[in-house]
């Protein structure tokens, strides 16, 4: 009796030490570090954002407006109401004690990294200079800001309004208003928890009182609160771009009562079950980190802007019925077409078909499909028209609900009728017809003399690059024909995806310019190509980068260089090539934005994305393996300095999330993917459908990262991809790894993944 008591009493103490480990095992949020590329390679950085996946507001404190780096900045300037991370030209709160100030560097805090507690659903910081613990989280178009003053002295919080606006106090515990930035209206509600017993107005750096009204840019509110109240002053701010009275109706829906932490529980919430799509076992801690602050950045754009059924559109700046479906904007498709979209596909299809009827309404609402959509309507940047990729993939991969022929009209339109030039929007050019007649988009010969005035003085033509993300748009445009049983629009599109073949110099093994009568371009250099970043002829990477940038037809890219042998050599001189006899720093004064390096491949920029893949199309997917892991493992990292490049809002990490999970979406509107080296034991990807994929990699280590064989649903798998359907029917891929590569396995010619020419 006394050892069966002994042996229950163990039993219960396993249990308890059981249950006690389970709670405090941590949740995929608790993974994630917003500060990841706080500090750039070269260029910009990341701003670790609190917001609910793809919504609005996007809250991070404003710091040193002159310090890029934003983890090395030393100073809190304020808190956002409007203006987003980029709130000095809008609305901000700053909390502070003592006299009243009215100069904004002043009125700045310092504040020390190791008092910060930042993650995806809120934030908390103390700042130093007031002894303020500031607080906040978010809710659908709603902040709620948590102020904790020390015991003594005064208690004031300063609203700045730094852009042309008005507000008004309408209770001791309300203020309302209105501003503009770039022609979007914002209208804000903001409440307190408790009444302010004093006020004052004043214009920047002018004297507290010494404004009457309300009104104007660069103005600012102070207000006092009671002594001998709480030490705790909160603030709910309600947004909306439609009216004041919907930013008082979005805040009380979002927000209810006073229970600060019980909003944060539910955008914590949110998260948890975002990320949890994706579980994984065996890996390390640092990749864990990697993998979820990676995907939760890739869950930044599109925002959703529907308010209460309505939204306004920056496109004909009306205010419009949403129709059931609401309406996202912000997105750079140049970058997030390319692996952050079919992230986003894969995780929610849903809300990626909002996304596409968006770019459909924006259509009819300006006329073009955009590529850089803002609240503001769109931001004339980069290259091609991307869109076109989003909406193919998405059809092709099974999810329809948004008007699809009236998406394919604008992709059809915008191709005949849009220009071509980079940095520009609006009606075709003479150099687009030229497109259009020769299959290919002239470049200007080396010294001559730009005589279109309508091409962007520093983007220049990017000739080359224009032609080949072009081909590329026009293949999407030839698919969708062909499903929608437009056969003469087929026909034509499809002859225009193999236009790529016609800026290809077989004389010299690169993609080149040629100018508008035809003559390649004397003195071309491949690595050192004309312009600022090669503009005269590419788009921020060398010929080097942009010879691969054929994802629709690789196996017509080999053709061109004679076949499987000739191709892979070139790919292994890519990885292995310097930078054509100048030292690195020269090189990268030229090309800022080629980030990354190995050899000239270019992994922080998003054009290189696909290149370690097309081993995979070539008969040795082994070195597909090989590089993908080395990417991984020398360019991204778990600190503030873990990016290889800008991360464009979310196109860095997504790029990790898929190559960390073993797979990649090589051709966006082919519904396939391919197959590099996963790092985990096992990844689970939980699909909406309820059912699950899982990529079991048997022995996986750092070292056994080769594909010794595999098999798909219990049937054996040669070859080194497989398709949406494999993964919308649920199943599982086991992978079993090795220390040395198998040469056989995906290496055979019929192995090869999806092409145009492979398969016409």
């Amino acid at each position: 009796m006394r050892n069966f008591c002994v042996a229950g009493l163990l039993c219960v103490l396993v249990i308890l030490a059981s249950l006690a480990y389970a709670g405090s095992e941590k949740q995929p949020v608790d993974y994630v570090r917003p500060d990841i590329g706080g500090v750039s390679i070269l260029l910009t950085t990341t701003r670790p954002m609190v917001q609910l996946p793809h919504d609005y507001p996007q809250v991070t404190p404003l710091l040193n407006p002159r310090i890029t780096d934003s983890y090395l900045a030393t100073k809190i300037y304020g808190f956002p109401v409007v203006g987003g991370a980029f709130g000095f030209g809008g609305v901000s709160l700053m909390p502070t004690t003592g006299k009243i100030k009215t100069n904004p560097n002043e009125i700045a805090s310092s504040f020390d990294r190791d008092f910060e507690t930042r993650t995806p659903y809120s934030y908390e910081g103390l700042l130093g200079d007031y002894n303020i613990w500031a607080s906040y989280t978010v809710g659908h178009f709603a902040i709620f800001y948590r102020f904790r003053f020390p015991s003594l002295g005064k208690r004031r919080v300063n609203i700045m309004m730094n852009s042309q606006g008005r507000m008004r106090m309408t209770s001791p515990a309300i203020v309302e208003g209105s501003t503009s930035i770039r022609d979007v209206p914002y209208y804000f509600y903001l409440e307190f928890s408790a009444p302010s017993v004093g006020k004052s107005a004043w214009s920047f750096n002018g004297k507290p009182g010494g404004v009457q009204r309300l009104e104007g840019k660069r103005i600012g509110l102070t207000l006092n609160f009671a002594s001998l109240a709480s030490e705790t002053v909160q603030v709910k701010v309600g947004l909306s771009f439609i009216s004041i009275r919907q930013a008082k109706v979005n805040l009380n829906k979002a927000v209810k009562g006073w229970n600060f932490d019980l909003r944060e529980e539910q955008t914590k919430s949110v998260w948890n079950n975002l990320l949890g799509k994706i579980s994984v076992e065996g890996g390390t801690e640092k990749q864990k980190i990697i993998l979820y602050s990676s995907l939760y950045r890739a869950e930044e754009n599109m925002m959703n802007i529907t308010e209460d059924g309505r939204y306004y559109s920056g496109f004909d700046h009306k205010v419009h019925d949403a129709h059931g479906q609401d309406f996202y904007t912000h997105d750079q498709l140049w970058d997030t077409f390319r692996c952050e979209h079919p992230l986003q596909l894969l995780l929610n299809p849903k809300q990626q078909e909002e996304m596409v009827q968006s770019l459909v309404r924006m259509d009819e609402q300006w006329g073009w499909l955009p590529s850089f959509p803002r609240v503001g309507g769109e931001f004339p940047a980069m290259i091609g028209d991307h869109a076109d990729e989003l909406i193919a993939d998405t059809y092709f991969k099974g999810y329809r609900d948004f008007e699809v022929r009236k998406a394919y009209e604008a992709m059809k339109h915008e191709a005949l009728h849009a220009t071509m030039l980079p940095w520009r929007r609006g009606p075709m050019t003479s150099l687009g017809k030229i497109y259009l007649e020769k299959g290919y988009f002239p470049a200007l010969k080396e010294g001559e003399k730009e005589t279109n005035l309508e091409v962007h003085p520093f983007e220049r033509r990017q000739a080359v690059s224009v032609t080949l993300e072009a081909a590329y748009d026009d293949w999407c445009i030839a698919m969708m024909a062909k499903a929608l049983g437009q056969t003469a629009d087929y026909h034509r599109f499809f002859e225009m995806a193999h236009n790529y073949e016609n800026v290809f110099n077989k004389s010299i093994g690169f993609m080149a310019p040629r100018a508008a009568d035809g003559a390649w371009v004397n003195g071309f250099n491949p690595i050192l190509p004309s312009g600022p970043g090669g503009r005269d002829y590419f788009t921020e990477c060398n010929a080097w980068v942009w010879t691969f940038n054929v994802p629709h037809d690789v196996a017509g890219l080999i053709r061109l260089y004679g076949g499987r042998n000739s191709f892979l050599k070139k790919l292994d001189q890519l990885f292995a090539e310097q930078y054509g006899g100048v030292p690195k720093y020269v090189f990268l004064a030229k090309f800022p934005d080629m980030t990354g390096l190995i050899g000239n491949y270019a992994q922080g920029n998003e054009p290189s994305f696909d290149i370690a893949y097309m081993y995979d199309f070539a008969g040795e997917p082994w070195k597909t393996q090989k590089m993908i892991r080395e990417i991984m493992e020398v360019w991204y990292n778990d600190a503030p300095l873990g990016l290889p490049g800008d991360d464009d809002q979310g196109a860095m990490g997504a790029w990790y999330v898929f190559s960390a999970m073993g797979f990649y979406p090589f051709c966006p509107g082919n519904p396939y993917y391919v197959i590099g080296s996963p790092l985990f034991r096992k990844t689970t990807i939980r699909l909406v459908n309820g059912r699950t994929f899982t990529i079991e990699a048997d022995e996986v280590s750092m070292r056994n990262k080769y594909i010794q064989s595999a098999i798909l649903n219990g049937n054996p798998l040669t070859k080194p991809w497989f398709t949406q359907q494999d993964i919308a029917e649920g199943g599982t891929l086991e992978l079993q790894m090795g220390p040395r590569p198998n040469k056989n396995w995906g290496s055979a010619p019929d192995d090869a993944p999806p092409s145009m020419s492979k398969h016409q």
